[in-house]
């Protein structure tokens, strides 16, 4: 009798971790199937990094425009919205500014948040600390003092001489970065719960995707093991689709002919991807402390090939996702 009970237990307990696991298994099937069938790209986010009373980075050195990274930052956006708004008319797009004004990076992940966006790109310019050089600007003479004695015993004296020595004048100066490029950033793969954390209280109104076009399914709670095993599968999948837009977008702008300097994962992370319920990159338009970028930055024409480039990699991003063929390169 002990027996027979033992074994229904153990079969109702088989039975229960087999539907749940059947139910994961169909929630993987039904959402990469819907991930190629429906509109995924609604609405982007295009975020201009710093402003108002945070500049970011500025050019320092030597020779340098003075430029700052929250105009370069704002003036890409602008351009980038404008051609996304130009190329993609279906979809919306969000700044998540416009203007000189300060933001924090809660207010920037919250912006794109109740934005419901399917993609977020943020803007910046990169640098790094700069080396110090120094020259000779001429020669200054320094007066100086020697000690002597003479005599000896109690008669022993010192005695104090001048004179003058030629000294060269230094003039010190900052340097320009060597390196100079864009590149794509995305967030780290060990700060995973970072943005299942944003996924759990951002998207408290997920909806799984069923794999037909329009029809909708359950909306997931994240406070029970199933929800929380969700999440964990959507942070996968936000990082690999972000690693996939990152890669077209630094395709793009190796097809400018300008230096690309690849796809990066920083082992701090980047706040700001980690708390976006979305795929999420950050990109690094070029040097700002570096001669030859911080011209091409500061430039009209940089700018809006910077622009074009990204939303050009977006448009294959979306055509990946949505026709389920790849693009052409």
């Amino acid at each position: 009798m002990t027996k027979s009970i033992y074994s229904k237990d153990i079969f109702i307990g088989i039975k229960r971790f087999s539907v749940f696991t059947i139910f994961m298994f169909s929630l993987l099937i039904s959402s990469s199937a819907a991930a190629q069938t429906q509109k995924l790209l609604k609405t982007i986010v295009v975020d201009a990094g710093h402003g108002g009373t945070d500049p970011g980075s500025s050019g320092q050195y030597e020779g340098s425009l003075k430029t700052l990274e929250k105009d370069v930052t704002l003036g890409i956006s602008l351009k980038l919205v404008a051609e996304l708004r130009k190329r993609m008319p279906e979809v919306k797009i969000v700044p998540t500014r416009t203007t000189d004004i300060y933001q924090s990076v809660k207010e920037k992940a919250a912006i794109a948040n109740q934005a419901k966006g399917d993609l977020f790109i943020c803007i910046h310019a990169d640098s790094r600390a700069l080396k110090t050089g120094k020259r000779q600007v001429g020669t200054q003479n320094v007066k100086k003092y020697k000690t002597s004695y003479t005599g000896s015993g109690k008669k022993r004296k010192k005695v104090t001489t001048s004179y003058y020595v030629e000294e060269p004048i230094y003039q010190y100066y900052k340097m320009p970065y060597d390196t100079k490029g864009t590149s794509v950033y995305l967030f780290a793969a060990h700060k995973t719960s970072d943005k299942i954390t944003a996924i759990e209280k951002g998207e408290d109104e997920l909806i799984i995707e069923t794999g037909a076009p329009g029809e909708e399914g359950d909306a997931v709670d994240f406070s029970t093991p199933a929800g929380q095993m969700i999440a964990q599968v959507y942070a996968k999948r936000f990082q690999e689709k972000s690693g996939l837009i990152a890669n077209l977008v630094n395709e793009e702008v190796e097809l400018t002919g300008r230096e690309s300097l690849g796809v990066h994962q920083r082992q701090v992370g980047i706040w700001v991807l980690q708390a976006t319920n979305m795929p999420a990159i950050l990109v690094e338009t070029g040097h700002i402390n570096n001669y030859d970028d911080e011209r091409y930055l500061a430039s009209e024409k940089g700018q809006q090939e910077i622009a074009v480039a990204i939303a050009k990699a977006v448009i294959r991003y979306k055509d990946q996702f949505e026709n389920n063929k790849t693009a052409a390169k």
